[in-house]
């Protein structure tokens, strides 16, 4: 051998020796393992002690004293940084009294998911890598597809949430009404100004922003006009224009509102129009009866997002969309390198590469198997109709406060409230009451502008809300009513 030979040897058991700390031994994970769970349990012992929203001076900048180094640090300050800076300051998404935007997730079952998923890092892009955790994915997605009455024909992928979702199943409708770049300037997209905002971002990354956008009216609940809708596409055909794709909203963010799914679905279905509905909020609520009502005719459209971490309370990051022929997915997402050339020979059935725009990503089915296996689908089922219910008890229970105004009745479980003060400006009031709540921190309001009009938002739907919760709200709210008045 050598001596050049010798020296690559030498340096790479020197190598190795520093390369095995990222390999810890049995005791130094039991350590490391015991107290991480201990301050994990005792987050989860006092969440409902721990403040909603936590408007610190500092904002967490601590974390920014203990640049990344060469070197490791202990376990313990690691966790007091933590403690600190990230779990104490802004909105805590984890309490149940987070009830503004759409609240989500953090069932622990997940968590448990998650860790096995990180241990094994199974590959779930490509079935031929991780056929089991394939299986798995297209088990959960092919059950979303039947609880909503997707025919088997559909198929899906787990994304990271609802703006992927959103851009899959646009570029899919795209596709499958064969737009080529010298058709955009006349193809029609027709949706309305409560279509959450992610769309408007889908529909620019999928090259479709010179397309023409037509908004269309809603009703005084905020709902798509069927009527408009149809006086729009028969206008704009008789132009010489493409209608090629309407977006409807399964539970908009700002309002909650459902739109007429049916009437929707028959104009698209006379008029050769791709459906596509935003669902990443209300889509879950199919699971239950009162949901299934609202949600009629959500099943029509060719393709749907719906978001577990909202809906069924996953950790952020859990998306999920699916298309009525999953073969136009596959059209529009397949491609086939040279270097995965024993993949494809190997496989039977897609894998979720095939069908989105992710080679790479995480092992998402098991933070969703996992909860759905361990205590089935009736704890989801009620969780999600007792949110409806709560949303409307406060509904109810808000009117009761003088000059208290509020939205529609909710069709799902977002209610729009103001209070219209006995003296001065509607809309710095309102701005000064949920600054007001929030510097309270117990529970975490939000607001919005509908019509130029300062709005307050309540969005029920995290798992651990529930009647004691909205009754504290409600409680805070005549407070800081009463002290706002007051001044």
């Amino acid at each position: 051998m050598n001596s050049g030979q010798e020296n690559i040897i030498d340096r790479i058991e020197y190598l190795e020796k520093i390369a095995l700390q990222l390999e810890p031994s049995a005791e130094n994970r039991a350590a490391l393992l015991n107290q991480i769970v201990k301050y994990s349990e005792d987050f989860i012992n006092r969440i409902y002690e721990i403040p909603a929203f936590v408007n610190s001076t500092d904002k967490g900048k601590g974390i920014l004293d203990y640049p990344i180094s060469e070197v490791g640090s202990d376990i313990t300050q690691l966790i007091n940084l933590i403690k600190h800076n990230i779990d104490r300051p802004g909105l805590n998404p984890a309490s149940g009294g987070h009830l503004g935007y759409i609240p989500g997730g953090g069932i622990y079952f997940s968590a448990l998911g998650d860790y096995l998923a990180a241990i094994f890092n199974r590959y779930a892009g490509i079935y031929f890598a991780g056929p089991g955790a394939v299986q798995m994915e297209h088990m959960l997605l092919d059950w979303m597809a039947e609880i909503v009455g997707y025919p088997q024909s559909s198929g899906g992928n787990l994304t990271s949430g609802g703006s992927i979702a959103n851009l899959i199943g646009i570029v899919a409708a795209r596709d499958a009404q064969n737009l080529k770049a010298a058709d955009f300037s006349r193809s029609v997209i027709y949706l309305t100004s409560q279509v959450h905002h992610s769309v408007d971002k889908a529909i620019r990354i999928a090259g479709l922003k010179e397309c023409v956008i037509r908004y269309v009216t809603m009703d005084g609940r905020f709902r798509m006009d069927p009527s408009d809708l149809e006086k729009q596409i028969t206008t704009d055909k008789n132009s010489g224009l493409n209608p090629f794709l309407i977006i409807a909203s399964a539970g908009t963010t700002d309002t909650g509102s459902v739109d007429p799914m049916q009437d929707i679905a028959d104009l698209a279905n006379q008029n050769n129009i791709w459906l596509h509905v935003d669902g990443a909020y209300g889509a879950f609520f199919v699971l239950c009866e009162e949901g299934k009502k609202i949600l009629n005719g959500m099943e029509r459209s060719d393709s749907l997002v719906m978001d577990p971490h909202k809906g069924l309370f996953l950790p952020y990051g859990s998306g999920a969309v699916l298309v009525r022929d999953k073969q136009k997915l596959f059209d529009s997402f397949w491609y086939q390198a040279n270097y995965m050339q024993d993949a494809l020979k190997a496989q039977d059935q897609l894998s979720p590469a095939d069908i989105s725009p992710e080679l790479t990503k995480h092992f998402r089915g098991l933070r969703l198997w996992l909860p759905l296996k361990l205590v089935g689908v009736a704890p989801f089922r009620a969780a999600l109709e007792e949110k409806i219910m709560l949303a409307r008890y406060f509904y109810h229970e808000i009117q009761k406060i003088e000059n208290i105004e509020t939205g529609h009745f909710p069709d799902l479980s977002v209610v729009t409230y103001r209070y219209l003060p006995k003296r001065g400006d509607a809309n710095l009031f309102n701005e000064k009451l949920v600054k007001a709540v929030q510097e309270d921190g117990r529970v975490f309001i939000s607001s919005t502008m509908i019509n130029g009009n300062f709005t307050l938002r309540l969005a029920v739907l995290s798992f651990r809300t529930h009647k004691k919760t909205i009754d504290l709200t409600i409680d805070i709210l005549k407070e800081k009513i009463d002290q706002l008045e007051r001044e």
